[in-house]
């Protein structure tokens, strides 16, 4: 079947009431949400005085684990910044920073397995592994697309583009750290309140961003569809993803009727990544005469580390506000909001 008949067929249904039937409890069990979150927590508490020891996976989750825990623990990230992650591999030198580790935070739902596979041979009997999206969302309402179809048995992972999702991270880093080193707990409880603040100032911004869109403009079509559960909650329609599950190149016919269809949607701007350059999305934005934006980033962090930009707040306001603009809306909501961390981030990202 051509990419178009998928992309139609499952991008809109990712974006309706219908995307989270009761049968996509799978392969998963229905028990999966809850064991996920029993082994967020199943980790010995540190000795009193010591630094928590934290690996984290893609920049947003470092990002988010930074901003809770402040300066009281060590945050290391192992997911170069600009990596496909979910084919990125670890190297063997990794396993040394696993060893180590008190608690490692990854996302979860499949997205980076062979890290997964390498932190649950090394972690020391006493750690904690916790896979934030899996603990935070159950399994009926995992969304599948064409990018992840429920027959590849591998749930669209992107849950950290969705700020309401986002905040559930943050609930859970903050319980889950709060419990392994109790010493310091009011202080990691101060700084999530105040990162969840920031986090509904951007929910609440994105709300205000969406209602100066055309109804007829919230709509995505994108090289990797990295934004599936933030267009169900704001109201978007995903009308397509160039990137099919196999990762290879769309045939000269899908590319011909994803012209058709960014022609029939009316669409002003179809987005690419600054990470992977797409020469079809570019030829359909020529050929369509739509705007071609390719600086969209799911999990790479603006700027450099040390720079104010440089955290998950300043990526969904980069995201956002290019999407609202490249779409006729305003984005003036999204530009005044302080996407500063809440406290100094200290954490290593590795380039």
């Amino acid at each position: 079947m051509a990419l178009l008949l998928g992309v139609v067929a499952l991008g809109l249904a990712a974006c309706s009431s219908e995307s989270s039937p009761s049968n996509t409890v799978n392969e998963f069990g229905d028990d999966a949400f809850a064991a996920a979150r029993a082994e967020c927590r199943s980790g010995d508490p540190v000795a009193s005085g010591a630094r928590l020891q934290i690996t984290t996976t893609v920049a947003p989750i470092t990002s988010i684990v930074a901003n809770v825990v402040g300066d009281l623990a060590d945050v290391t990230g192992i997911v170069p910044e600009g990596t496909n992650s979910h084919t990125y591999e670890p190297p063997p030198s990794v396993a040394a920073t696993l060893a180590t580790s008190d608690l490692v935070f990854v996302n979860g739902l499949v997205l980076e397995e062979p890290t997964k596979d390498l932190a649950l041979q090394n972690l020391r009997d006493g750690a904690a592994f916790c896979e934030l999206g899996t603990a935070v969302l159950p399994v009926t309402d995992y969304l599948y697309d064409f990018s992840f179809p429920k027959e590849g048995g591998k749930p669209n992972p992107h849950l950290w583009t969705d700020p309401p999702l986002a905040r559930k991270y943050a609930e859970q880093v903050r319980d889950v750290v709060m419990l392994m080193d109790p010493a310091n707990a009011d202080t990691y409880e101060a700084n999530a309140t105040a990162f969840i603040e920031r986090l509904d100032a951007l929910d609440a911004a994105v709300r205000v961003a969406t209602d100066t869109l055309d109804p007829e403009q919230r709509k995505l079509l994108t090289y990797h569809d990295a934004y599936a559960y933030f267009s169900m909650t704001y109201g978007w329609t995903v009308i397509g993803a160039i990137q099919p599950s196999s990762f290879e190149e769309p045939t000269a016919k899908d590319v011909a009727d994803l012209i058709r269809q960014v022609r029939d949607s009316g669409v002003k701007a179809i987005f690419g990544s600054e990470v992977f350059p797409s020469p079809v999305l570019e030829q359909i934005g020529k050929e369509t005469g739509v705007q071609y934006v390719d600086v969209l980033r799911d999990d790479d962090l603006p700027g450099e580390p040390g720079d104010p930009e440089h955290s998950y707040l300043g990526l969904m306001q980069f995201d956002f506000v290019t999407m609202i603009t490249a779409l006729g809306g305003d984005p003036s909501a999204l530009e005044a909001l302080d996407v500063s961390d809440v406290t100094p981030d200290r954490a290593e990202y590795p380039q």
